[in-house]
């Protein structure tokens, strides 16, 4: 059973968001979180490919161990960063040969030290065209799968990026995409007016919210520096005020949890949860809003 065919279901989805691990500690402690998390039974875990396409080896190394010590099913990432079309080929190949059948294409971020986005020479351009080629080397090997994309519910918010947005997500449905999950963002009326915009335009797929837990202000702050999406004033006050780490968690679980059911009460089709490859705050969540996966 494909992403695809999870989020037909007439339940909410639990999934995870994971990424590879930058040391040999943080290599160590993984598995433990991946089995703390695997207990929730989620409809799937997401393995990114860290910044820039720069970990894409340890991203196969984490999704073959997700495959092969659990039975949660992997969204592997894959972007178009730096890579011919050969090469990204080769890549969706192995990804089916082990068996991986849920993919998440993106066109990704420039590398480090170059300011602007530079398609390699012999790769691809937009994340539309990575779905195409997921497609058809899905169709040379007879393989059902499903593909994902990303929205941005924060920046349809912005008028002059709204329409060009909605007309990149056409382009990724049209090109052969299933879902699409969210970036980072924090109120609902941006994600109801992104998925009420998308439908008037005739985008139908399923759009999943990315929740990410913050539980301290370090965290929240260098959370807007990456994602260049402002973290709610409230929270960080509560952050930044609370008594220990004990009283930070439960501030931003909360925060998180409120918002979650939120967007569950407003459709929202499961909640993708950011762990930061830690499963203390994403349980708690999950408890806080009573949520479970197949």
């Amino acid at each position: 059973m494909t992403i695809r065919d999870l989020l037909a279901a007439d339940r909410p989805t639990l999934s995870y968001e994971l990424f590879p691990p930058r040391s040999a500690a943080a290599q160590d402690a993984l598995p433990a979180t991946m089995a703390m998390l695997a207990r929730t039974h989620p409809d799937f875990m997401s393995i990114t490919y860290g910044a820039s396409g720069s970990t894409r080896g340890t991203s196969r190394d984490v999704v073959q161990r997700l495959a092969e010590a659990h039975s949660v099913p992997p969204l592997a990432h894959l972007t178009c960063v730096d890579q011919s079309r050969a090469e990204l080929t080769a890549v969706i190949e192995t990804y089916l040969a082990e068996g991986v059948r849920d993919f998440l294409a993106l066109r990704g971020d420039p590398p480090q030290g170059q300011a602007d986005w530079r398609p390699h020479p012999d790769g691809l351009l937009y994340a539309s065209q990575l779905v195409e080629l997921l497609r058809e080397v899905a169709a040379a090997h007879g393989a059902d799968i499903s593909v994902g994309v990303t929205a941005f519910p924060a920046q349809h918010a912005i008028e002059r990026w709204r329409q060009q947005g909605l007309d990149v997500l056409k382009a990724k449905q049209d090109a052969g995409a299933d879902f699409a999950i969210t970036q980072v963002f924090y109120e609902v009326p941006q994600f109801s007016a992104l998925v009420a915009d998308a439908s008037a335009q005739g985008i139908g797929l399923p759009i999943v919210p990315e929740v990410m837990p913050l539980v301290s202000a370090r965290r929240a702050t260098r959370a807007a520096e990456l994602t260049g999406v402002d973290t709610p004033s409230e929270l960080v006050a509560a952050l930044e005020t609370a008594a220990d780490d004990s009283a930070a968690l439960a501030a931003g679980v909360a925060h998180a949890a409120r918002l979650s059911t939120d967007l569950l009460d407003a459709g929202a089709p499961g909640i993708h949860i950011i762990t930061f490859n830690r499963h203390d705050a994403a349980l708690a969540l999950v408890n806080a809003l009573g949520l479970r996966g197949a």
